[in-house]
């Protein structure tokens, strides 16, 4: 199968809609409009087949804040595999796109994983960020202590991935920040 990507403006509302119900269906439920949210406005990566949507991964811009400085992390959101067609390498050749625009566009990667996706994502070279986990929120900076252990980094093509003896403090947004 054939990884197709495109930015979201670029996907069409009907092809939007196949990528919604993947997610709503693969995270049983429990993909809310905040995570959709979350997934628009990046880079798209995406396989069809003759039911519609059968893997997807995106990609959007972020701010992190490190050591004083700001970085541009492309965030990975919204990576999913219908279930009659896991294990079969599709999930990894989406993140292979992902990773080509990372590599691209910005400074690093980073993405949230669940324990079941921590996997994957690991057999590609991404590594669990072991220093403090921080956002920018309304009222100032909050630690974000419960989701120490589960964002992993991906360093960009020539670049080193941040120092963790120093925080990682990412932009605010609504829902789950990570």
């Amino acid at each position: 199968m054939t990884v197709r990507i495109a930015p979201t403006h670029e996907l069409g509302a009907a092809r939007l809609h196949s990528v919604r119900e993947l997610l709503d269906t693969a995270f049983d439920g429990d993909f809310s409009d905040d995570d959709w949210d979350h997934t628009l406005g990046g880079v798209h990566a995406w396989v069809e087949d003759e039911r519609g949507v059968a893997a997807h991964g995106a990609v959007v811009m972020r701010r992190a804040l490190h050591r004083g400085r700001s970085l541009r992390v492309g965030y990975v959101e919204g990576v999913a595999v219908r279930a009659d067609l896991r294990r079969q390498g599709l999930g990894g050749a989406v993140m292979e796109e992902l990773e080509r625009v990372i590599d691209g566009a910005y400074v690093l990667g980073a993405l949230g994983a669940s324990d079941a996706g921590a996997a994957l994502y690991r057999a590609r070279g991404w590594r669990v960020w072991e220093g403090r986990l921080e956002a920018m929120g309304p009222e100032g900076i909050v630690r974000l202590a419960e989701e120490e252990g589960h964002v992993l980094l991906r360093r960009a093509a020539g670049r080193a991935l941040p120092d963790p003896a120093a925080a990682l403090v990412f932009d605010w947004r609504d829902g789950d920040v990570m």
